[in-house]
């Protein structure tokens, strides 16, 4: 039986360099990251049938992230990657860094101030080409 684990140790990797050329890197001070994978199903129900029927088409992969204001900005730097794709990686666990998902992807970038809170960094992402796992069998 598999065991679950605590996210405390995620972590999401990106370019976030000017050019899109850059190693990725640890995003700093994120507290959250989310993948969806959804595929579209197209609905090809036909007279005569007893219910609806559908065919699936080609998958999507999605997310969010957010966190605290980095002083060197690093998360803002996100915003880079809405012209083409940057590489990225996510990991559920830097304790076992055998497994995550990566590929190239799009990042939208918002930040939050407030007078009686920590500057907070969100943002969205979505795949600029295939996501791919690595030694993930979920």
């Amino acid at each position: 039986m598999a065991t679950p684990i605590a996210g405390r140790q995620g972590r999401m990797y990106a370019d976030i360099s000017v050019d899109g050329t850059g190693q990725a890197v640890p995003v700093a001070n994120l507290n959250s990251w989310s993948l969806n994978r959804t595929t579209d199903k197209i609905d090809v129900t036909s007279f005569g049938d007893t219910s609806k029927a559908y065919v699936v088409s080609l998958p999507d992969a999605q997310g969010d992230l957010a966190g605290f204001w980095d002083t060197d900005g690093g998360q803002y730097k996100l915003s880079n990657a809405i012209d083409g794709g940057r590489k990225f990686y996510l990991y559920p666990t830097t304790g076992d860094t055998t497994k995550y998902w990566f590929g190239k992807s799009h990042f939208d970038v918002s930040v939050n101030t407030t007078v009686s809170g920590a500057v907070e960094v969100s943002g969205s992402w979505a795949i600029a080409s295939s996501l791919q796992d690595h030694g993930i069998t979920a």
